[in-house]
């Protein structure tokens, strides 16, 4: 749970991290490249410098993809105009046409729903904007070449089991706290068109969907089962779209979780000598100067690749 150091470093040091992160708008172009892999980001106005990064950090080392962004509502025509300045060839939706059809709008369930529609036609890698590619990523190039979905963990212990067996094993918790808890408690009870349905707790901050594996028949199936396992209203609040995120990647074809220790959350203090990526996810990310320092780092690679 964040802390009230935590919130106290969120308002002193974010907007330290904004100048930092706005150099980014003095680096080249990524460079788009129309090869089968979408490299997909919900954004708005007041994280389009990080997002660049972010982005770009990735496309560097990952040398595959062409930008889709989504709009959360809030994007200028500035922002519009800059990030069509920086990724050539980038495709702008809107959010608020996403069509959610029975599942919630808001909590990211229109990033979910899209990025199922994607899939279709193309890999699609989610990356949040509060992330960095700090060095090569071969794990991630390996399972977008194979087609093979892919996620970060949740925490060091995730792994891929039966709905049944991760239920099983969670720890007591009554009531369950948060939506995710809730959620992944009701999960063995849902009345699933599934063989043998499988879950795993990752992280919706960096995953990939592999081409052509399902769409959203799965996702509006489970979202019906869980509205009505805990309560439509429940169902809709904010983390839901994770743990359907999770589901959707858990029943694909054998799907990848990348190692922990390479590919990471960042909860505060120095990373792993080898680490790959990192996501400085919420109020976490400003404990300490790691986020600062490699947001740095990442431009200054960035500029000199120019």
């Amino acid at each position: 749970m964040p802390s009230v150091r935590d919130h106290l470093d969120w308002h002193l040091k974010r907007p330290l991290h904004g100048l930092i992160a706005r150099r980014v708008f003095w680096t080249p172009p990524l460079p788009a490249r129309d090869d089968g892999v979408v490299l997909f980001s919900m954004v708005g106005s007041n994280v389009v410098a990080p997002y660049l990064v972010a982005i770009k950090s990735l496309g560097r080392m990952l040398g595959r993809g062409r930008a889709v962004v989504l709009d959360d509502g809030t994007l200028t025509a500035a922002d519009r105009e800059r990030l069509r300045a920086h990724l050539p060839g980038v495709e702008i939706r809107a959010a608020a046409a996403v069509d959610t059809g029975a599942c919630p709008r808001g909590g990211c369930w229109e990033r979910l729903l899209a990025i199922l529609d994607l899939r279709a036609e193309a890999y699609v890698v989610q990356l949040d904007t509060d992330t960095l590619t700090l060095r090569a990523v071969p794990e991630v190039a390996a399972a977008i070449a194979a087609n093979r979905s892919f996620s970060l963990r949740g925490e060091p212990g995730s792994r891929l089991m039966t709905v049944g067996a991760f239920a099983a094993g969670l720890a007591p918790m009554d009531p369950p706290l948060h939506i995710q808890h809730a959620a992944e408690r009701a999960m063995a009870r849902l009345d699933l068109d599934l063989p043998e349905p499988r879950y795993f707790r990752g992280c919706a901050g960096f995953a990939g969907f592999a081409r052509g594996a399902g769409g959203r028949a799965l996702v509006e199936a489970f979202s019906a089962a869980q509205a009505r396992a805990v309560g439509a209203e429940r169902w809709a609040s904010w983390g839901s779209e994770q743990v359907a995120s999770n589901f959707v990647i858990a029943n694909d074809a054998d799907p990848l979780l990348l190692p922990q220790g390479r590919y990471l959350n960042h909860w505060g203090g120095l990373l792993p000598a080898d680490a790959r990526f990192a996501h400085f996810l919420g109020t976490c990310r400003f404990r300490g100067s790691t986020y600062m320092a490699e947001t740095g780092r990442a431009i200054r690679t960035l500029a000199r690749a120019g």
